[in-house]
This record gives structure tokens, C-alpha cells and sequence, in this order.
């Protein structure tokens, strides 16, 4: 079986289909005020990620963030139960 050909990435329809949603905006509004707040608790967050470590990216109680590699952070497979402290949260 042949390999097939990469298709171009059609970032339109991918913010119309997902990222327009108001629970993605909301998301994306937490995730960036998590970097604010561990900014703000001292945390070095020059060329890291901020991540969750329940995977809720509204929870930004200060004990549930930390900082991590991008490479690190981007690493797994965003399932249900992946890589969280709480499996059931």
C-alpha cells in the first residue's frame, strides 16, 4: 500500500468545527490565565508550558499547576484517564 501524500491543515474550518466553541474559548481563556497566576507564584515559565496536573484547564488553584517542557507536556495522548493525579476528576 502506498503512503499517502500530507494534506494541508485547513486552520479555517478547524476554528469553525472546534475553536469557535464558547467551552474552547473558555478553555483557552483559563489556560492563559494559569500561566498569569504561576507567573505571579514565582514560577519560571520562560520557554515552558503551564500544565494542569488534573488535566481540568479551569482548575488554576495555584497547588494544580506546574511548569513542565513543551516537549514534555505535548508528549501524550490526550485521553480520559492519561497522565492525571485524579483518573475520576
Amino acid at each position: 500500500m502506498a503512503p499517502r501524500a500530507p494534506t494541508k491543515r485547513n486552520y479555517k474550518k478547524e476554528y469553525a468545527n472546534y475553536h469557535s466553541k464558547p467551552a474552547q474559548k473558555k478553555n483557552r481563556a483559563s489556560r492563559n490565565a494559569a500561566r498569569t497566576i504561576a507567573k505571579k507564584n514565582g514560577a519560571n515559565v520562560a520557554s515552558k508550558d503551564v500544565a494542569h496536573r488534573n488535566g481540568n484547564p479551569r482548575d488554576n488553584r495555584p497547588r494544580n499547576l506546574t511548569t513542565q517542557p513543551a516537549s514534555r507536556n505535548r508528549s501524550f495522548a490526550r485521553t480520559r484517564n492519561s497522565r492525571k493525579r485524579n483518573p475520576y476528576a
